[in-house]
C-alpha cells in the first residue's frame, strides 16, 4: 500500500515539487527537536486548547447559576411549607394590629387573644402570596434566616432596636401606658 503523498502524486492532484518541498520541512523539525529538544508549538493544538478551556469555564459559570437557581428555588418552596403548616388562624376579630413594611402602615385584623400573642413576642408577621400571616417565633426565626425580608413585624426586635438612652427609658418610666392604647 502506497503512502497517500504517493497516491495524491499518482492522481495528479499534488505536484512532485511540493511533496519534496514538504517533506524537507518535516525533516528539518524532525531534526531540530532530536537536536536542539526544541518543541515545535502547533498553532492548530494551542487555539484548541484554549478554546476547550473557555468552553469549560463557561460550562462551570453555567452550572453555578443553575444551582444558585436551584438553591433559591429550594429555600422558597422551604419558606412556603414552613408558613403554610405553622401559619395561626387571625380570628375574626375588629382589632387593628397596626405595623409597617417597609415604609408603608398595614393594618391586620385579629382578635384579641390573637393581639396579645403578637404584642407580648409569641407571634410574628410575615409576607406570604400577596398577604400577610402570623407565625409562631421559633418559625419565623426559621424563616429569618433564609429570607430575613419576608418577617415583617417582631414584636421582640422592637425592644432591642429602640435608640433610647437608659437616661431616657427610666424617665419614661414614670408614665403609664393606658389600657386601651393599640398600635
Amino acid at each position: 500500500m502506497a503512502s497517500l503523498q504517493e497516491q495524491l502524486l499518482k492522481a495528479g492532484l499534488a505536484d512532485k515539487k511540493k511533496a519534496n518541498q514538504i517533506s524537507k520541512e518535516k525533516h528539518k523539525q524532525k531534526k531540530a527537536k532530536q537536536h536542539h529538544k526544541v518543541e515545535m508549538t502547533d498553532e492548530a493544538k494551542a487555539l484548541a486548547a484554549q478554546q476547550m478551556e473557555q468552553k469549560r469555564r463557561r460550562d462551570q459559570q453555567l452550572n453555578q447559576q443553575a444551582k444558585e437557581k436551584a438553591e433559591q428555588k429550594a429555600i422558597l418552596a422551604q419558606i412556603k411549607q414552613l408558613i403554610e403548616v405553622n401559619k395561626q388562624p387571625k380570628g375574626r376579630g375588629d382589632i387593628a394590629c397596626n405595623f409597617t413594611d417597609g415604609t408603608k402602615v398595614k393594618q391586620l385584623y385579629v382578635d384579641e387573644k390573637t393581639q396579645k400573642h403578637i404584642s407580648q413576642g409569641r407571634l410574628a408577621i410575615v409576607k406570604f402570596q400577596g398577604g400577610y400571616e402570623l407565625v409562631p417565633m421559633p418559625v419565623a426565626d426559621k424563616i429569618a434566616q433564609r429570607d430575613e425580608s419576608l418577617v415583617v413585624y417582631r414584636a421582640d426586635t422592637l425592644e432591642q432596636s429602640s435608640n433610647l438612652t437608659e437616661e431616657e427609658q427610666d424617665w419614661y418610666a414614670d408614665y403609664e401606658i393606658p389600657d386601651d392604647l393599640n398600635w
